[in-house]
């Protein structure tokens, strides 16, 4: 089911949440303390891979190639993040393992705060991470400094605190007898999107708030859903909010940074959508459900014209985390495996593999920008407290998985 709400969306777009950090040219001149991407130091080539990518025949169709299996949290890993040379995870403790490319081995940890990560992004040359204790908190990466990823601020900020909290119009009621300062998630955070100078959190508390990367000021808390937020995703100048409630949200910015509702896509009733990923142009999104299902809608950026084209039963269990590559996407599931599905132009999809390996359910999924040896490189974190580091062929072979949910795969020929 899809609801529209019509209000004209802005003509200045917002750029796409940035993962990966692309290293500056060394001519540039700037400094590394700048809030310019990580400089050349912090570039590798991939194909220093090669070695342990094998040609693999177009004919095999789970010709997948475990690269690393990564060991070192002593919690599940909850999320993800690439910077530059680096893979970030963070688990259910405080600490940040960064590992370096491309050898895979462990460089530095960072890390502080009560409780589990729940939500990494990067951005230039800051990190931000979010936490169980309803805080957000701003590294920076700094050659320059012993630490190389240093604390820099935790939001909300000191100086926003002491500019609200005489005010009791500041208060907002988080539940019975109790109140926050409305710049206070009061609950978990969720997830994390950065687009355009601007931070967004959303929080089991059900709300979204909006930061100014600038100076970490709060500018906007929006009551978005009825149940916990659970992704986020910023494209094309719209914010996509996917919530416990069985909804999506798309939040287009208005004047003074102000945001209002836009759309509504609605997924099966009393399902959870865990996660969400937005094609390149904005005019596909998908959603993983609690029940399994993967649901996919195609549409415009006015939300006038939004139709269900994809609905299918993707995994046994429920779709816990999403990642795009340019026309494949990776779903993770609680079942512990990882599928990966092509997208056709209409924007259906179908299965090309299942990669297995984890021992836990698979709770994230970031794969790299940049294309190794006719394949990607995709990184999973797991409830079993591993990362691993798998090669996926990013042709489409005329093997087909067309059912792998209910028993045995069934293979058949596709034209590709």
């Amino acid at each position: 089911m899809i609801h529209t709400v019509k209000h004209p969306v802005p003509d200045t777009p917002l750029s796409t949440p940035l993962l990966y950090s692309t290293p500056s040219s060394s001519s540039s001149g700037r400094s590394s303390d700048t809030d310019e991407s990580p400089a050349t130091s912090f570039r590798y080539d991939f194909q220093d891979l090669k070695f342990k990518i094998l040609n693999v025949p177009a004919s095999s169709f789970h010709s997948y190639k475990l690269l690393a299996n990564l060991s070192g949290h002593i919690g599940s890993v909850s999320c993800l993040a690439l910077c530059g040379e680096f893979i970030l995870s963070a688990s259910q403790g405080k600490d940040i393992i960064v590992w370096q490319q491309p050898d895979l081995r462990q460089f530095t940890k960072f890390g502080q705060g009560e409780g589990s990560v729940k939500a990494l992004v990067t951005a230039g040359n800051k990190v931000f991470t979010a936490h169980q204790d309803s805080r957000i908190r701003v590294w920076k990466i700094s050659r320059n400094s012993e630490n190389l990823f240093r604390l820099v601020d935790t939001l909300p900020t000191t100086k926003d605190y002491l500019g609200k909290f005489m005010k009791q119009s500041n208060y907002v009621q988080t539940r019975r007898h109790h109140k926050r300062l409305w710049i206070e998630h009061s609950d978990s955070i969720s997830c994390l999107a950065v687009s355009n100078g601007l931070i967004y959190s959303g929080s089991w508390d059900k709300t979204l708030k909006v930061w100014r990367m600038s100076d970490f000021k709060c500018l906007e808390s929006i009551k978005a859903h009825d149940d916990a937020i659970n992704g986020l995703v910023a494209s094309n100048g719209i914010v996509y909010s996917a919530s416990a409630d069985g909804k999506i949200k798309a939040w287009g910015k208005e004047v003074r940074n102000t945001h209002s509702l836009k759309g509504i896509l609605e997924g099966h009733r009393d399902i959870s959508l865990n996660s969400i990923v937005v094609s390149e142009d904005g005019s596909l999104v998908y959603g993983g459900g609690s029940d399994g299902y993967i649901m996919g809608w195609l549409g415009n950026r006015n939300f006038d014209s939004w139709r269900v084209i994809c609905e299918m039963k993707a995994h046994k269990m429920a779709v816990l985390c999403m990642c795009l590559m340019g026309e494949f996407l990776c779903s993770g599931s609680a079942d512990k495996s990882i599928s990966i599905w092509k997208r056709e132009i209409n924007g259906s999809l179908f299965r090309t593999m299942i990669i297995k390996g984890h021992e836990g359910p698979v709770k994230c999924l970031q794969a790299s920008p940049t294309r190794v040896g006719g394949g990607f490189m995709l990184y999973s974190g797991s409830l079993d407290k591993s990362l691993r580091v798998w090669w996926v062929p990013n042709y489409c072979s005329t093997a087909q998985i067309t059912s792998s949910i209910d028993g045995t795969p069934r293979i058949s020929t596709v034209s590709v």
